[in-house]
């Protein structure tokens, strides 16, 4: 037997194994609501000793144009956790009693809709006059306000991580519906103490202030347009440097009349070399006036073109005021696709832009030339009889100027919003979960919990 020596040597570090690294980040930690800071905790509602109940049926017999608030799902909202309350209904109880006392709302409650469309979160705050009641729909949440913040919890549950319990539960495929049971077993991530929970709470109340004053600030810019268009477009105000009588015509007298040809939406291609439009997106996509199309086809072939002002109409929909839209197009050679009707207008005599804000502006008398009865047309013999009066060229020009420069405003307005609600969605992403910690030692937050 040959006895020579064996070598045994050391694997070879390139065979080795290590360990896998731990996804979280130091100082968090994974749990059933995702990772979250160390210090925080996990915990079911249930366990902060809340007060859990749901509404009453039989409140319709109480019903009344007066009286208590009467709090519905159709009040609550996915966007936020405040209570809409443009559509309310009132309730008039004589005698309440232990019923009424049960289901009444205090400041600081949360709810939550438990039918239906479950997981919606309300928040009761000094916006909401009280007394209030819920109906059978909703269930109602009081914490101890000296254990936790109930705005914060609001938070939680309507956003992120929170709402993944709902969504589990809605996907199982049965009638759509929770009891209390389950509701207090919904879990939370808690930071340490009420001054952080607080000043979270805070922090994002602030952002829904702000947009709540742009929303106002939206609507008041809007009724000042309209009211503006209202007197412009009729003559009642004149812009300073201009005077004399308007001309009343129809619009036959002013105009020729055309229609698109072809365009179905299998030609739509988003790389085609032709810009175009389709009847459809006059609904939707296109306001008094066309600058910038959002589709194009590769073929053009005996299709029908634009001329910079044409004025372009739907002629065909389910609903008549549907129809009473009108586009001016600012482009020359832009695919014009079926049952879109083109009024051309000598751009020294119309401006297509000052006639689009009179046809939308004078709708009522749109939908009387309308015709048909289960899908409504609108032709161009149809559109000769639309009657207007209009100033001079000049005029028109700066009257259209004028309204354009308001409706940027507006919708510089609400960029600004849509941009507030991204901010708004990025901190509670943030702050809900405690990737972002706040400074909470010197805060005094006297923030309702």
């Amino acid at each position: 037997m040959n006895s020579e020596t064996v070598e045994v040597r050391e694997v070879s570090p390139g065979y080795g194994f290590t360990a896998e690294k731990p996804t979280e980040p130091f100082g968090y930690k994974q749990t059933e609501v995702g990772v979250i800071p160390e210090d925080w905790s996990v915990l079911t509602v249930g366990v902060l000793n809340p007060f859990v109940t749901s509404g009453s049926r039989g409140w319709a017999q109480y019903y009344s144009k007066f009286g208590d608030l009467f709090v519905r799902i159709t009040n609550m909202s996915r966007e936020n956790v405040h209570l809409d309350l443009t559509d309310t209904r009132f309730v008039s109880v004589p005698n309440i009693g232990q019923e009424g006392d049960r289901t009444s709302l205090a400041r600081g409650d949360l709810l939550i809709s438990i039918t239906a469309d479950i997981g919606i979160i309300g928040y009761i705050d000094e916006s909401v006059p009280l007394p209030a009641y819920i109906n059978q729909h909703i269930a109602l949440v009081r914490f101890p306000s000296e254990i936790v913040c109930s705005k914060f919890v609001a938070l939680f549950l309507a956003f992120g991580e929170g709402q993944k319990r709902f969504h589990a539960i809605t996907d199982q495929g049965a009638k759509a519906g929770i009891n209390l049971k389950t509701v207090r077993e919904l879990p939370l991530a808690l930071p340490p103490t009420l001054k952080e929970q607080r000043a979270i709470a805070t922090a994002l109340s602030d952002v829904d202030a702000l947009l709540e004053e742009l929303d106002r600030l939206i609507a008041k810019k809007h009724d000042i347009k309209q009211a503006t268009m209202q007197q412009l477009l009729t003559g009642q105000t004149r812009l300073p440097g201009f005077e004399g009588e308007w001309e009343e015509a129809q619009l036959g007298e002013l105009c020729s009349f055309h229609k698109g040809k072809g365009l179905p939406k299998s030609s739509l291609d988003a790389y085609g070399r032709y810009e175009c439009i389709h009847y459809g997106e006059l609904f939707t996509q296109y306001g008094v006036e066309i600058r910038k199309t959002i589709s194009r086809t590769s073929t053009r072939g005996d299709k029908f073109l634009s001329v910079a002002n044409d004025v372009l109409m739907p002629t065909s929909d389910v609903t008549p005021s549907g129809l009473a839209k009108a586009s001016c197009i600012k482009s020359d050679k832009v695919v014009l696709g079926g049952d879109i009707l083109v009024i051309r207008a000598d751009p020294h005599t119309l401006n297509g832009t000052f006639l689009s804000y009179i046809i939308r502006n004078d709708d009522d008398q749109v939908l009387r030339l309308v015709t048909g009865t289960t899908v409504y047309h609108l032709y161009g013999s149809d559109m000769r009889k639309f009657t207007l009066r209009i100033p001079g060229v000049r005029e028109q020009n700066e009257i259209v100027k004028a309204l354009l420069a308001m409706g940027d405003e507006v919708e510089a307005i609400k960029q600004r919003r849509a941009k507030t609600v991204v901010l708004k969605q990025s901190m509670m992403q943030e702050l809900l979960t405690g990737r972002t910690r706040l400074k909470v030692a010197e805060q005094n937050s006297e923030f309702l919990c």
